[in-house]
């Protein structure tokens, strides 16, 4: 695993990637995929997001952003992680596992959490989930106090106005509900398995 520097910011969503697609409207709020799973299919052969299952954090007539789950970078001493992020708590312990969010900044860090604890700067996103970027958040965790289920994810995946409506289209992508037991697994390595099962063929 390279070597990633982490900057726990919350900031506004920028800089999403542009597609040929932008011209297609988000057609109505109905339309939305936020509080999702989007599922990579087998026709989706980019490496940055073959078998990959994205949570969506934002879906709107702005475009759309969303953090890869299963993923997992590999587990860190909790001291090291809030090093990375500038920080120290003499009451860190344990390990806190890192996750890939996608290939757009990397170094950004955001932490995709149950609503059973909320700091500055979390956002609910549908139902019992909601991620933030506050530092208060990933001390609560590294001290073991923070919410019950959690990931701590780098980077994440944007799209413009209209391109991922344009790449479901194209079969590239399906999108299937979520649910806390399936976003914190214990076993990623499932969870692009589990997530297709729940897929509804539509005729």
């Amino acid at each position: 695993m390279h070597r990633l520097a982490v900057v726990v910011t919350m900031l506004a969503l920028a800089s999403l990637r542009v597609g040929d697609a932008s011209t297609v409207a988000l057609e109505s709020a109905a339309a939305t995929t936020a509080g999702q799973l989007l599922v990579a299919l087998e026709d989706l052969r980019d490496p940055r997001f073959f078998h990959t299952v994205i949570y969506m954090v934002k879906h709107d007539a702005d475009g759309a952003m969303g953090l890869v789950v299963n993923r997992p970078l590999g587990d860190i001493p909790a001291v090291d992680v809030l090093a990375r992020f500038g920080l120290d708590d003499e009451q860190a312990r344990g390990t806190i596992r890192l996750h890939y969010g996608g290939p757009v900044e990397p170094g950004r860090g955001f932490v995709l959490h149950t609503s059973d604890h909320m700091a500055a700067g979390s956002q609910i996103v549908a139902g019992d989930i909601a991620f933030t970027g506050s530092p208060e958040m990933l001390k609560l965790i590294a001290r073991g106090a923070g919410p019950r289920r959690s990931l701590l994810i780098l980077g994440y995946a944007g799209w413009a106005p209209g391109q991922l409506e344009a790449e479901i289209q194209r079969g590239s992508w399906a999108t299937v509900t979520s649910d806390a037991t399936l976003l914190f697994t214990d076993e990623p390595d499932r969870t692009w398995e589990r997530a297709l099962a729940r897929r509804q063929l539509r005729i």
